[in-house]
């Protein structure tokens, strides 16, 4: 295949890198608050006039997996994942799609007009830290082996950041059950201690079961869905890297765009392939 561009009776193209805005996840919320709601209407159409609220219970439930969760990491771990939260909630969407193409439009440019012509679009591509930084190291000389080399620590950085996260989450899924599990044999150990008195048994029963209701909510309806939804940012983050990191190390190569945009199809999902050249 010949080395020169593909697009050179064009104009140069005017690269656009895409900014990634922060936006509310409407499923995340629109998911708890429906989930949530089933149980309380459930609770509110029953026949009973049982009360589901006990703050010892509550509290064996939330302090209980808070604390059983961080025996599992360092203090550095938890505190970096404070935002655990926030990060489901409220996500930064990027198409790959849209990104792809403004790679190979970068691509083609530095083809056409060399490396150094990349200079003009810095404040598009700071758009992007890691797109910044990958550009940056082919601007300035290094070996493609080498900008292979440093963006795949960096992303492998990054990866084991967020999998710690979504780790911190989904230990706190699994661990939310057991504890209530444990806060209902508490509750039986002190009513069966007292069964001499036989009305109170009902309500002993009652409140010892609020703790597994409490860990089961906790840890399915609300840990395990973030759990999920933290390992799908990661896989997004992963992509969009690994198409940055691959189109560094094309430029360096001074390869065919062509060839790139075979490379950034072969990451992208099916739905999202591109034809630029076709």
């Amino acid at each position: 295949m010949s080395d020169a561009p593909p697009t050179t009776a064009s104009p140069a193209p005017n690269i656009r890198i895409e900014s990634s805005q922060p936006t509310v996840d409407l499923a995340t919320v629109l998911g708890l608050v429906f989930a949530v709601g089933l149980i309380v209407i459930a609770i509110a159409m029953g026949q009973s006039d049982a009360s589901f609220f006990n703050v010892p219970s509550l509290l064996i439930v939330l302090l209980g997996t808070l604390a059983a969760t961080a025996i599992s990491y360092s203090g550095e771990e938890l505190a970096n994942a404070g935002n655990i939260i926030a990060h489901s909630i409220v996500v930064s969407k990027r198409d790959p799609a849209k990104l792809a193409e403004a790679l190979l439009d970068t691509a083609v440019l530095a083809k056409s007009k060399g490396i150094l012509s990349l200079a003009s679009f810095d404040r598009e591509f700071a758009k992007d830290a890691f797109l910044k930084n990958a550009v940056q190291l082919v601007m300035d000389g290094y070996e493609p082996k080498d900008i292979d080399f440093f963006l795949t620590q960096e992303i492998d950085a990054e990866s084991e950041r967020q999998k710690r996260s979504a780790g911190i989450t989904r230990r706190a899924s699994e661990v939310a059950p057991s504890m209530g599990l444990i806060g209902t044999l508490v509750g039986l150990v002190q009513m069966l201690a007292d069964l001499e008195n036989p009305e109170t048994i009902g309500p002993a029963m009652a409140v010892a079961l609020l703790t597994t209701f409490y860990g089961a909510i906790l840890g399915t309806i609300v840990m395990a869905p973030l759990a999920v939804k933290l390992e799908k940012r990661h896989s997004d983050s992963f992509l969009i890297k690994t198409m940055i990191k691959l189109t560094a190390v094309s430029l360096a190569r001074q390869d065919n765009p062509r060839k790139l945009e075979m490379l950034l199809n072969a990451e992208l999902p099916a739905a999202k392939r591109i034809r630029y050249f076709d």
